[in-house]
């Protein structure tokens, strides 16, 4: 850990209900969504990302987006004031998600120019010049945005992304005057040392970027890329409980990083004790239940250690 890194608060971003569900072909009714969405708010985690906005043939999952942002943003709902966060791919989902209280807008382009077409039916310049008009439109409209390059650290598809192209469109995000920036690891291919490598070049170039890290453990390295991140002065984490996840649209889909091992990892450092992490254990344990199979992760199957 890098010297005074237990000074800095270090951010937690759950994106189960979006990136978490996905994938998953037996969809979740609102109702239980609901309740899975209150007890990560009554465990304390910072961000919580209720869904995308995508059209509801290609993601069923994420049909009831909307309702899920009008029961949360409603008197009461929220008690814990965590932000509210959807992902947005186009135009239309930007209107969708500035109609019903979107807190944090969730946007990005990917280094891959096969995994952008077949993410969003878009080439890379393109979608750089439309994310952009997108996201000073939801800044515009007092909205917090993060920008995120995706696949950034490798493609299913492509292979190896050389990461001067990562660096170039973190680099147009920034000179435009948006600081939350996110490298996605779509693919799970980051290794420790790229994970410095990137984020590093990013700080180094603009000290004040606010950067989070969204990591899959696709090839069981979603944890070692999270250490080296937090070594590298990454603020902030998107993880999902229970492990589940993963792109639909790119080769090999490997779950997200699970929240309460991340969790149980920041406690042993010392950070965030105030996040209820049995609160988590039991919430992975009750999807793994929902869903009538064992999930990823460790910590929800044998416990936290006592240390």
């Amino acid at each position: 850990m890098a010297p005074g890194q237990a000074a800095r608060q270090i951010l937690l971003h759950e994106v189960g209900l979006r990136d978490g569900l996905q994938m998953e072909k037996q969809v979740v009714p609102l109702e239980q969504k609901i309740r899975w969405a209150e007890t990560l708010l009554a465990a304390g985690v910072d961000i919580v990302q209720l869904g995308s906005f995508v059209h509801p043939d290609k993601v069923p999952q994420m049909a009831d987006t909307a309702a899920l942002f009008r029961h949360f943003t409603a008197p009461g709902r929220n008690p814990s004031g965590a932000l509210l966060s959807g992902l947005v791919l186009n135009e239309r989902g930007l209107e969708r998600g500035l109609a019903c209280g979107v807190g944090l807008f969730c946007m990005g382009v990917s280094a891959s120019e096969t995994h952008s077409r077949k993410n969003t039916g878009m080439g890379v310049a393109e979608a750089m010049t439309r994310i952009l008009a997108m996201a000073r439109a939801a800044a515009a409209a007092g909205k917090r945005v993060q920008l995120s390059v995706q696949s950034a650290f490798g493609c299913g598809f492509e292979g190896p992304v050389p990461p001067e192209r990562v660096l170039a469109i973190a680099g147009q995000f920034l000179d435009a005057g948006f600081r939350g920036i996110s490298l996605a690891d779509t693919a799970g291919h980051a290794t420790p040392s790229q994970v410095a490598q990137l984020f590093g070049a990013i700080l180094q170039r603009t000290p004040d970027a606010e950067c989070t890290g969204h990591f899959h453990n696709t090839y069981g390295l979603g944890m070692a890329n999270c250490c080296a991140a937090i070594d590298a002065g990454v603020q902030c984490f998107e993880s999902a409980v229970a492990g589940l996840g993963g792109c639909p649209f790119t080769k090999v889909a490997g779950g997200n990083v699970c929240t309460e091992d991340l969790v149980h990892y920041l406690h042993r450092l010392g950070l965030r004790p105030e996040i209820d992490q049995e609160k988590l254990i039991g919430l992975a344990r009750d999807q793994s239940r929902f869903f009538h199979r064992e999930l990823p992760g460790l910590v929800h199957k044998i416990g936290p250690t006592s240390c």
